[in-house]
């Protein structure tokens, strides 16, 4: 039997996942009217012009479309950036697609056919003894009186999917690197360099002395902080000299479990197991209620007694709360949030993002 149809197949393997965040409902700001009694002038992009006047208020006093970019000059740099990155991606599934479906074509085959033939015929069956490491790994999860025979069909159907994705992956890898790609989609200016001070303090990795600090605001509730990890975890095998991680938490209102789960780290911290309370919860990120935390401890090998006694008397919420207001003084949000050096970089980005900063951060300063 084929995996999925053609266009679910190929969506899911080239899908784009945008680089972006967890964010804050924010409220319309009460100020100024804008009042637009004529149509305002617009340069050749189509915006009005710098010189046009967007708001009125008081006796006469006017706003101007340039002086309103210049107080979003951060943010809507952040935006030409997202809509770069949007088009990147977009632009890498487009050349995909065709290379996936130029290829079915030269072999006269469908791309069903190319992928059954490239993917599904390719893939081992699990053995016995892989699907019962699956088991054990994960008994202490599954409901009460689960076997591994009841089990043994969802493990089967686990290892394949997984098995099945990364050899598609590679068969993908196989003919992009074949194809002389080249790409010429034009970057947007990079903006000024604005420096923020942001106290490295909290849970870290990495050299004490390490020239490039990462000062990162996250939300153990949000889905684009989980995905971050990645790139995070790439940076710190790429510079494991040069960087230096410190982890701050940022709850957002509208993740109810976040600040819970984040006293559930800082709790663990106390025992040094920080980092991998930080992995579990991350792994687990629908599964953050008080007793999940708990079996986490345990899980991990903690004094569960001091554990639950330091999450049930809110013992870490005091910092927690001066992390949020941190943040919030920085500018932040939306999760994840990153400074790097000082230099904000907004939402989950991919490695090069921080490679671009870290970089030029360790050029010599003229």
């Amino acid at each position: 039997m084929l995996m999925r149809s053609t266009s679910t197949l190929l969506a899911a393997l080239v899908a784009a996942s945008l680089f972006s965040g967890c964010n804050k409902e924010n409220a319309p700001a009460a100020g100024a009217t804008a009042t637009t009694p004529t149509a305002p002038a617009a340069s050749a992009s189509g915006e009005p012009t710098p010189d046009t006047v967007v708001a009125t208020y008081g006796d006469g006093q006017k706003i101007t479309f340039g002086e309103l970019n210049e107080q979003l000059q951060e943010p809507l740099a952040n935006l030409e950036k997202q809509k770069f990155q949007m088009r990147r991606q977009g632009l890498d599934n487009l050349v995909t697609r065709r290379l996936v479906e130029g290829e079915a074509k030269k072999r006269g085959v469908t791309v069903e056919q190319l992928f059954k033939a490239e993917v599904e015929d390719k893939v081992p069956q699990p053995t016995e003894e892989e699907m019962k490491q699956v088991f054990e790994a994960n008994k202490e999860r599954m409901e009460k009186g689960a076997t591994f025979e009841k089990k043994k069909a969802e493990i089967v159907d686990f290892l394949n999917g997984s098995r099945r994705q990364q050899r598609a992956g590679e068969f993908i890898e196989s003919l992009r690197s074949n194809a002389n790609i080249k790409v010429t989609l034009p970057e947007p200016p990079k903006p000024p360099v604005v420096r923020k001070t942001v106290a490295a303090t909290g849970a870290a990795k990495g050299p004490e002395n390490a020239p490039i600090t990462i000062v990162e605001f996250s939300d153990f509730q949000c889905p684009y902080c989980s995905r971050a990890n990645e790139s995070v975890d790439q940076v710190m095998k790429a510079y494991p000299t040069q960087v230096r991680l410190v982890f701050r938490h940022f709850p957002l209102e509208i993740h109810a479990q976040a600040p819970k789960a984040s006293e559930a780290a800082l709790c663990a911290q106390d025992q040094g197991k920080f980092w991998e309370m930080h992995d579990k919860l991350f792994a687990n990120q629908r599964a953050l209620e008080i007793p999940q935390l708990k079996g986490y401890a345990k899980e991990l090998g903690l004094d569960t007694a001091k554990f639950n006694k330091c999450l049930d008397d809110g013992a870490k919420a005091s910092i927690v709360q001066a992390d949020l207001a941190d943040g919030q003084k920085a500018g932040v949000n939306g999760t994840p949030a990153f400074f790097i050096n000082g230099i904000l970089l907004s939402g989950a980005q991919p490695f090069e993002e921080f490679k671009s900063v870290i970089d030029a951060e360790l050029q010599p300063k003229k």
